[in-house]
């Protein structure tokens, strides 16, 4: 009865003796802190705790065993885990004691906080954004009435005055007044106040007339690439808020390269799955997806968490308002679509807008991938999924198992070196581009290239495969022909299903 409630528990649940020391763990323990049972079966306790709260934990370990003061048992509280991967986890540990042949024992039961404190902080961020959004609206109308009345009589001065000074100072007034009227806009765009006026939009067509204002607004040193692949090519969208979504978006990329380099506008057809969804965050069905890519200076974690914070910037006094990405983020909502960011210090940043395709649009003939034998048709091969970033490595390999593959992890390059070392049966590796550490996915698929011939490579990236992977960049030593192959994030599972055909012949896949 002890082991299958040990065995079907959702909690964590984790024995040790009177010296900490474990000595039984149960399956979701195991599973919560990535340690096989046998790693931590005869190990101290304290593989579980960071280190800045070690020695408090043994010292109320300690008080306990001296005192006998109830202190740490029977009362639980939140604290922080240590994972072996060195990640932290907030759980909700209840330590209890019982004593077995006269000798102590503990036992605690941890729940993992993970979900709950994201969905608080979800919920206190968009509350905030609530509350936000109605003061921005209330003000921008009550400031747009006041600019209502300075451009009018500006207008009606203008009729009066003869002197070209004077008609020079009062062009520089209205010129300033149309401005405040521009950001009263966006504050309007991010209070989701403003008036919108969706029509059936041809967005290939619309990034190419908007081509003339950009020009206006790049300078010599920026260069700008357009790749279309869209074929759906409609969504219903405002057409005046698309446009100005797109000059914030190219704006932005421009400053993140003070000197120079190219942006890639791209567009592409997408189809989410619910692994997709559980990824970005978008229902499944079909969308448009357009993407601005840049290769400059990128963003630091710490940047990227606040990048869609209205009045938030890096950029330098009077440079920029700081709504640029919030307005971009309103109308994408606004629109029943979404934004994503995937940015990396030092490689660039690509922002990504995703709108629903209008149901009255029949899928493109031939864009289509074959949709036969997704689930379980893999031969039991081997592939070593590397990624940093654990929650999207979790999901890769469920995704990968589902087709009937089998899965080892890393979370950087060094570490899919060492594991590569260690199982030779390994058959492919699908590898993120960007990880932290000296050696990126690049890096990794050369000394694969180099070392393991053999071995299959497919990457993955939120980045824009046109930026990342320029013609030639990408070419394997010695093979002028071949190219390694990208998976652009969001993908859906037929799409890794035919990738890992290709890549693994011998695969019923």
């Amino acid at each position: 009865m002890l082991d299958t409630i040990l065995a079907t528990a959702v909690d964590a649940i984790v024995v040790c003796d009177a010296d900490g020391l474990v000595t039984r763990i149960n399956p979701a323990a195991s599973a919560m802190f990535g340690y096989e049972p046998e790693e931590l079966l005869g190990q101290s306790i304290d593989l579980l705790v960071p280190d800045v709260a070690a020695d408090a934990h043994r010292r109320r370990i300690g008080d306990y065993l001296r005192t006998g003061e109830a202190g740490i048992m029977g009362h639980g509280r939140d604290l922080d885990a240590l994972r072996k991967d060195g990640s932290i986890c907030p759980v909700h540990l209840n330590i209890g004691r019982c004593d077995l042949d006269g000798a102590p024992v503990f036992v605690g039961i941890m729940r993992d906080l993970s979900a709950r404190n994201a969905s608080q902080r979800a919920m206190e961020a968009a509350k905030r954004m609530e509350l936000l959004g109605q003061l921005t609206g209330g003000v921008a109308h009550d400031f747009n009435n006041i600019l209502t009345i300075v451009i009018g009589n500006l207008e009606l001065l203008g009729n009066c005055i003869t002197d070209p000074k004077q008609h020079a100072l009062l062009d520089e007034a209205m010129s300033a007044a149309e401005l405040g009227t521009k950001l009263i806009g966006k504050l309007l765009a991010h209070g989701r106040n403003g008036p919108v006026s969706p029509v059936r939009l041809r967005v290939n067509q619309a990034i190419s007339e908007s081509l003339r204002l950009l020009n206006r607004i790049l300078s010599p040193k920026t260069s700008v690439r357009y790749v279309y692949r869209s074929t759906i090519d409609q969504i219903d969208i405002d057409p005046s808020a698309f446009e100005n979504a797109l000059i914030n978006l190219v704006v932005n990329a421009q400053d993140a390269m003070p000197d120079g380099g190219e942006i890639v506008i791209s567009t592409a057809d997408v189809r989410i799955d619910d692994f997709g969804f559980a990824e970005v965050g978008l229902l499944p069905g079909r969308y448009v997806r357009i993407s601005v890519t840049d290769n400059g200076k990128g963003m630091s974690d710490e940047v990227k968490a606040r990048a869609f914070e209205p009045f938030f910037t890096t950029k330098a006094p009077g440079r920029g308002t700081g709504l640029g990405l919030a307005t971009v983020q309103g109308f994408a909502r606004q629109a029943g679509g979404k934004v994503t960011l995937y940015s990396e210090v030092g490689l660039g940043t690509t922002v990504s807008l995703y709108f629903p395709v209008p149901v009255a649009d029949p899928p493109a003939r031939g864009t289509e991938p074959a949709c036969e034998s997704q689930t379980g048709a893999g031969n039991g091969s081997v592939i070593l999924v590397v990624e940093d970033d654990r929650a999207i490595r979790t999901l890769t390999n469920k995704r990968i198992e589902a087709l009937g593959y089998r899965t080892l992890a890393a979370a950087s390059a060094a570490e899919a070196l060492d594991v590569l070392e260690q199982h030779p049966e390994v058959a492919a590796v699908f590898s993120d581009f960007i990880m932290p550490g000296p050696l990126n996915g690049f890096d990794l698929a050369q000394r694969i290239r180099a070392e393991r011939p053999g071995v299959g490579i497919l990457m993955t990236s939120g980045f824009s495969g046109d930026l990342l992977m320029p013609p030639g960049k990408m070419m394997p030593p010695g093979k002028s022909d071949e190219t390694l192959q990208l998976l652009q994030k969001p993908y859906r599972q037929v799409e890794l299903a035919a990738r890992l055909k290709a890549l693994l012949p011998d695969s019923r896949a």
